[in-house]
């Protein structure tokens, strides 16, 4: 059932004590619905989501019509509680993600040695232009194999901080490999050309 209908319908079942006034606020809104599917297609890029958001967003409306104060505001408040139900969709289906993802710890993410044997020759010189703990991290972990939590406990840091002082070596990696070798690093640095130029 579109949703125009379905919020119809809804709002003709409905006994509110507002009468008139309900029906005036669900047609004030209809009058928007296209403005508001856009704005959570916009927000999920999936439009049967958006659809389903701007549903639920309506019924919660429905529900909650007589909380409105300022007429004026009405599409307003509707768009808040558009958001604040785009938000929970994204966290939800966010959720279902990580539970059907399979379970790969994060040293599991580190480059097998196979790959590592053909990453280009100024991959070591984009290291080095790091600053020394940064460096020092992205030897020891992703070339290296050390465990996170190995190199937390060896670097007196919380597993979670080692997280973020990787990730952040990452990219800077990233821009140094950029600035040097800019087409592996768009590219990927396998097979390089680059030592031999």
């Amino acid at each position: 059932m579109p949703a125009t209908e379905f919020f119809s319908a809804s709002v003709a079942r409905s006994e509110s004590p507002c009468g008139a006034t309900m029906t005036q606020r669900s047609e004030r809104l209809l009058e928007n619905l296209t403005a508001f599917v856009a704005f959570a297609r916009r927000r999920v890029g999936d439009p049967e989501l958006a659809a389903d958001a701007v549903q639920e967003a309506l019924l919660k409306a429905l529900a909650h019509a007589d909380s409105v104060r300022d007429e004026e505001r009405l599409v307003a408040w509707f768009y808040r509680i558009l958001r604040n139900t785009l938000a929970d969709l994204i966290e939800r289906r966010g959720r279902e993600r990580v539970r059907s993802a399979p379970d790969v710890p994060e040293d599991d993410l580190a480059a097998p040695a196979e790959t590592l044997a053909a990453v280009c020759a100024c991959l070591g010189t984009a290291i080095d232009a790091l600053p020394g703990a940064q460096a020092e991290l992205l030897r020891a972990v992703d070339l290296g194999g050390e465990e996170t939590a190995a190199a937390a406990r060896r670097l007196g840091i919380t597993p979670n901080n080692l997280k973020v002082r990787r990730h952040r070596a990452r990219q800077a990696l990233h821009k140094s490999l950029l600035q040097t070798c800019k087409v592996c690093a768009t590219h990927g640095c396998i097979e390089c050309e680059c030592g031999k130029a």
